[in-house]
């Protein structure tokens, strides 16, 4: 199918930056309450669905540690780590994202840095200088995955851990308006999606709105399998229902992934 649009990091920053305006719940700060309760060691953050995760899979001391947010803006998940003691730099593709992460840090005190790119170039960052990489469910927002994998291992150190989350690709099977209108599971794409591929930029428009952001499936090759071939080892999986989705008594909707670097 023919379409005139070519360029999803544009089309989704202006997308995300909609969202802001709009108060979408990814967009929404944490408190100043949440960010005290870091700093005295009382935290969480979220990387699939709406659970906690594990605090096993992040380090004992978050003190000192370099730690990118990425693909993480929206003033969540960045200023509490930093609360806690990290070395923060929340990377996004949305302006209006990142500067939610600074209106936290600013009115709390926090050191955080925010830098505006595409998950998939991450050349602002040297070899080996991070300790952490923290990507929550974001990376349906791209189309090829390959690159986003080699450039978290090369900007992670030796013995360095990579938080993945992401989307169960069998939740793009289903028609979205049965399934969100009528919580119906009814079978109508073939895999991997694309709103690109499956849809014209008219039909798009009608079911999602013209300035909804571009979403994009991914096989469990290219998300897992993906990670291995960059050189990572897989150390622990988790997997999340959808909290108000129709499919959540058939099948989970979120997958999460630990990985270390070797060295």
């Amino acid at each position: 199918m023919q379409d005139i649009v070519v360029d999803p990091v544009a089309h989704n920053r202006a997308a995300w930056d909609k969202y802001v305006q709009e108060g979408n719940e990814w967009s929404t700060p944490v408190s100043a309450e949440d960010v005290e309760r870091a700093r005295r060691g009382d935290w969480s953050i979220v990387l699939i669905g709406r659970e906690p995760v594990d605090r096993s899979w992040l380090p004992t001391d978050l003190t000192g540690k370099d730690v990118l947010c990425l693909a993480s803006g929206g003033g969540q998940q960045g200023p509490i780590l930093a609360a806690a003691g990290a070395r923060v730099t929340v990377f996004d593709n949305s302006p209006r994202q990142l500067g939610q992460d600074r209106m936290v840090a600013a009115r709390d005190g926090l050191e955080l840095r925010t830098v505006l790119g595409d998950m998939r170039d991450l050349s602002v960052f040297g070899d080996a200088t991070l300790d952490v990489v923290f990507h929550p469910v974001s990376n349906l927002f791209v189309p090829d995955l390959a690159p986003v994998w080699r450039e978290c291992f090369r900007v992670l150190r030796p013995g360095g851990t990579l938080l993945v989350g992401f989307l169960n690709p069998d939740a793009y099977l289903f028609d979205h308006e049965a399934l969100d209108e009528r919580g119906e599971l009814i079978v109508v794409h073939k895999l991997p999606y694309s709103d690109v591929t499956q849809y014209s930029a008219e039909e798009r428009a009608t079911k999602f709105g013209a300035d909804a952001a571009l979403e994009y499936s991914h096989t469990l090759t290219d998300q897992i399998g993906g990670q291995l071939a960059a050189g990572f080892v897989l150390t622990a999986f988790a997997e999340a229902p959808h909290q108000s989705n129709a499919s959540a008594q058939y099948m989970s909707h979120y997958f999460a992934t630990l990985a270390v670097k070797p060295g």
